[in-house]
């Protein structure tokens, strides 16, 4: 099984980062309604909105304010919400829960979980479906995926992916998924053991497409086996544009350019979804042509790595994660 796993790893990496995503992309072409764009989720007889709603920012205002992001999000045509476990102690998923209330038949709802063993993945599942108010989750995922030991603790006898496929009989989840924005030879690593995921969350941008790229090494894998590529830290948290190294249409474009289900998006107001809404509804993907222009010009503040910090420094390992690992909080 190691071999076999290793040997998928240097497989991927040796035949993946020539093939070009352009006929992909174009198969997996905006479906656009009047409010909102649409695509499909991977092999999944699913369709979601381009634009996602993140969880954790919906935990950061006042909660009313939080509540009315959901909802008039949903309103607008946004169907992805997406959540986690330890967000803000539960409190994200509280307030989602809250928010769909009315409203829940018009999601694809998606929370992730931090259960890396059997027992302590099922009573993540049983707080998440208690918070978020509902009777089945339809997307769950291994979150954080970031340390090197995490894909052999999640498949090890008694492990969290047995938590999964019970839950996914008992009718209490739909699909299954993982995320990690630390390194795409992890999401390698969890790939290779063949467990037929259903989405896959990770950093897309335009400087990932130049450095520890997840949209060389993974996004291919997931085209080639119908699995859904979610993306996430779009604008690198912000230092995209804080550094003047793209604006936010271009952040927006580029990513939309590559054969992604969804673009999950934190945001904190409603002026920023306000915001989010437009750039999903009027903005056009790059083609291959701008798309490898933008990568021209970013290439060399890219390979720096101080504007993925996710990738080069502990800053947005969360607690749960260190606690497991015994890593202390401030390392």
């Amino acid at each position: 099984m190691e071999q076999s796993r290793r040997q998928f790893i240097q497989t991927s990496i040796a035949g993946v980062a020539g093939l070009s995503l352009a006929n992909q992309t174009s198969a997996q072409a905006t479906e656009s309604t009047p409010e909102m764009p649409t695509r499909k989720l991977g092999r999944l007889d699913e369709k979601v909105s381009l634009l996602g709603v993140g969880g954790y920012h919906i935990g950061v205002p006042e909660e009313a304010e939080g509540i009315r992001m959901v909802q008039e999000a949903v309103d607008e045509g946004v169907t992805f919400m997406d959540n986690a476990w330890e967000y803000h102690d539960g409190v994200s998923e509280q307030r989602m829960g809250k928010a769909l209330q009315g409203r829940r038949d018009k999601v694809y709802l998606m929370t992730k979980h931090h259960g890396r063993e059997k027992g302590l993945a099922m009573e993540h599942l049983e707080d998440s479906l208690r918070r978020l108010k509902t009777d089945v989750i339809d997307l769950w995922m291994f979150h954080e995926c970031v340390y090197d030991e995490d894909p052999d603790l999640i498949f090890a006898k008694g492990g969290g992916i047995k938590a999964a496929e019970l839950a996914k009989q008992q009718g209490k989840i739909r699909h299954i998924g993982f995320t990690g924005h630390k390194d795409p030879m992890i999401h390698l690593k969890m790939l290779a053991y063949r467990f037929p995921w259903d989405a896959v969350l990770m950093p897309l941008n335009i400087l990932d497409g130049s450095f520890k790229s997840f949209e060389k090494w993974v996004l291919p894998v997931l085209v080639k086996r119908g699995i859904a590529p979610l993306a996430m830290k779009t604008r690198a948290s912000g230092d995209i544009m804080k550094n003047d190294i793209a604006t936010l249409e271009e952040c927006w474009r580029y990513v939309a350019g590559l054969p992604v289900s969804t673009i999950v998006s934190g945001m904190k107001t409603l002026d920023e979804l306000h915001d989010n809404l437009r750039l999903a509804r009027t903005l056009t993907p790059m083609n291959e042509v701008e798309k490898a222009a933008v990568l021209d010009r970013t290439r060399e503040v890219a390979m720096t790595g101080a504007n993925e910090r996710f990738k080069t420094t502990r800053n947005f390992d969360g607690p749960i994660g260190r606690a497991q690992y015994g890593i202390p909080q401030g390392a």
